[in-house]
């Protein structure tokens, strides 16, 4: 009986998931030549009347003069704006589907405490219905990031436009994903010392990457070990250590982790953020926040601390970026986030950056994407209106390494089925 129900909910799931008439672009071959539009290159310098010229995938040249090019597809941005592609910085993005509701659909969580092998690529899944509606809003890279108790496994970047995983993969395996105990004092009479047990959790923990760093720098295994295997990148400073932590504790542990064993941090989430930024920069941890739409973590902060905390952190010269990861809009607000950031003390070219060139460089992709410059890939996205403003932001167009994607949706299907339905087309 259960294996007829699992088989009957599988095929149940199968059509939620699928989007049969919407189909990866061929590889860009040939020059195209975007003109006219207001070029925001994600570097700071906004180019009035901009040209970009896109050569077999990659930008050749951005420019405020017009040129002659035989033979060029010739893209008018007239009056519209011209962004590089947004980036998704940490999210289940394909790991997940139908939030609870279906598990079949659901490959981002493994039990135990120790899961370095784990690799979430290897289960994203390049059919997800939610990947259209995010390049419609302007993303077109992610980090697809494992979720685990303590040691999740490694995640790695893919752009949204494949038919596999492979053909997904932007920078594989390039960051270990860990979730530090909470360590916040619980104020219920006779409850259980979290801030104690949350210790004890840390230093089990530290045994483990002491254990692991020794193998590593051993020459002489006598035994395979798979676990320390999947962390010798992390030792060798190929790979960062991504740290969920919020709270001021939870921050200062990942730059103790950091220190003792010599490895490279970035903050998660980072609530607290703000009230160590001076220490954040003297030791060059980056900081990833997620959805600043949020209510601030402690009762004693500032009702809208966490719109303010982005400015903070540009104010101390820490490397920041900003990130979506509401699971009830489907991280499709991430350019909305830095529209807000940009009300409370960022500049507009500074929110741009926290969601293109600040998230490229945290993930080790900075030298291939997030700002629109020569040499660099064509993540490009063109807009009716500021990508910032909810109220005025429309993608027209969307590149992927040069590609013209279908920005059709499931969502949008749906708008036109009863546009016809009810004759309002």
């Amino acid at each position: 009986m259960k294996v007829f129900l699992y088989i009957s909910l599988l095929f149940l799931a199968v059509p939620v998931i699928a989007q049969e008439n919407v189909y990866p672009a061929k590889k860009q071959e040939g020059t195209l030549m975007i003109r006219n539009g207001i070029v925001h290159t994600g570097t700071g310098q906004v180019i009035r009347q901009g040209v970009v010229i896109i050569r077999d995938g990659k930008i050749q040249t951005v420019s405020d003069h017009a040129e002659t090019v035989p033979g060029a597809v010739v893209v008018d941005a007239a009056g519209r704006h011209v962004y590089p592609g947004l980036i998704l910085a940490n999210t289940d993005l394909g790991l997940r589907e139908i939030m609870s509701g279906v598990r079949a659909t659901n490959d981002f969580y493994e039990l135990g405490d120790y899961n370095p092998d784990v690799r979430s690529i290897v289960a994203y899944n390049t059919d997800s219905r939610v990947i259209n509606t995010l390049r419609s809003n302007g993303i077109l890279l992610a980090q697809i990031a494992p979720a685990g108790s303590l040691l999740a496994g490694s995640s790695s970047v893919v752009q949204l436009d494949a038919w596999t995983w492979e053909d997904a993969l932007y920078k594989a395996d390039n960051g270990m994903f860990l979730s530090l105990p909470g360590l916040l004092k619980s104020r219920r009479p006779g409850a259980t010392d979290l801030v104690k047990e949350g210790m004890k959790r840390i230093d089990a923990l530290k045994a483990f990457l002491q254990e692991a760093k020794a193998y590593s720098r051993s020459t002489e295994k006598k035994a395979v070990n798979l676990k320390f295997e999947a962390l010798e990148p992390l030792f060798a400073k190929k790979q960062k250590l991504f740290i969920h932590a919020d709270i001021s504790r939870q921050i200062l542990m990942a730059i103790d982790l950091a220190k003792t064993f010599d490895i490279e941090v970035v903050i998660v989430g980072g609530s607290d953020s703000y009230l160590l930024a001076d220490l954040l920069k003297q030791n060059n941890i980056p900081v990833i926040l997620n959805s600043i739409h949020a209510l601030p973590t402690l009762e004693d902060d500032d009702v809208d601390q966490p719109f303010k905390t982005p400015a903070i952190l540009q104010k101390a010269g820490v490397l920041f970026a900003l990130n979506d990861d509401e699971s009830s809009s489907r991280y499709r607000n991430l350019a909305f986030f830095a529209g807000t950031a940009a009300a409370y003390g960022l500049s507009k070219e500074e929110a741009l950056q926290a969601i293109t060139l600040s998230p490229a460089k945290i993930l080790g992709v900075g030298d291939r994407t997030g700002s629109l410059e020569p040499g660099k890939d064509a993540n490009i996205v063109i807009t009716t209106g500021d990508i910032l403003d909810m109220k005025e932001s429309v993608v027209t167009e969307a590149y992927i390494q040069g590609r013209k994607l279908d920005l059709n949706n499931k969502q949008k299907q749906l708008y036109n089925r009863y546009l016809h339905k009810y004759q309002l087309q």
